[in-house]
């Protein structure tokens, strides 16, 4: 990743301009997930309590989809043995589902536990009244001061604002920022999106101003697929404005 800088978001992360299918797919090309699948990489379905279609699980952690596993195989050991996990892009994910709208299939998003508990006490202590967040929690920061400026990346003649899937991978961020521009670092509030509401807004904003997001995966599922594919692992960016 690029160095990191600080860009004014002017529409606001929840009124990003409409894309088509394929522009909301580049955004979510470089987002590995994890589903369990056959051997034919088919996905696992099982049927939805109370309803009559199925439903079939994404995990946004590699070792959630493997501890799901672990307990398929010792509760239903003939299926869990058929069954692997298995990393796809989510951009692979919304072209299943688009095609899937008008079946009985549906694409569960299972979150990590730990950031959902996070997103309600971030949400908590900003005054909201909140007891659970039923959603894929992202991370952004926001400089505290300055409206609607937010932390960015350069890509290319725009500027991406930086959704983190991980609080922590956000705070080595503003870490790294604190060594170079520690005025600004420390003026940096963290605020909470979700995924489901930004591919939605994505999707259907008929908002015409442009404004740019960056999903940063977790760093652990990046480290694994860099394994997979046997590349080294990389550090963090050096952040600067």
């Amino acid at each position: 990743m690029s160095s990191v800088m600080l860009t004014t978001l002017q529409v606001g992360i929840q009124r990003a301009f409409a894309l088509t299918d394929e522009q909301v797919m580049e955004q979510l090309q470089g987002v590995p997930v994890f589903m369990l699948t056959d051997q034919r990489g088919a996905p696992l379905e099982a049927r939805a309590e109370g309803q009559d279609g199925s439903v079939t699980g994404v995990f946004i952690s590699q070792q959630d989809a493997a501890n799901f596993l672990t307990s398929l195989r010792q509760n239903n050991p003939q299926l869990g043995q058929s069954v692997q996990v298995s990393p796809v892009s989510l951009a692979e994910v919304y072209q299943l589902a688009r095609r899937s709208e008008d079946s009985d299939l549906q694409f569960q998003f299972v979150p990590m536990q730990p950031q959902v508990q996070t997103a309600v006490t971030l949400l908590q202590q900003s005054g909201q009244d909140v007891q659970e967040f039923n959603s894929v929690p992202l991370f952004m920061a926001r400089l505290s001061n300055e409206g609607d400026r937010y932390l960015s990346i350069q890509q290319g003649e725009q500027a991406a604002v930086l959704l983190f899937f991980k609080r922590e991978d956000l705070q080595a961020t503003i870490d790294r920022l604190q060594q170079e521009q520690p005025d600004v670092a420390n003026q940096m509030t963290i605020q909470v999106t979700s995924l489901e509401g930004v591919i939605e807004q994505l999707r259907e904003s008929e908002d015409s101003e442009e404004s740019q997001i960056l999903l940063v995966p977790p760093r652990e599922s990046i480290d694994f697929i860099r394994q997979q594919q046997g590349q080294p692992q990389q550090g963090q960016p050096q952040p600067q404005q």
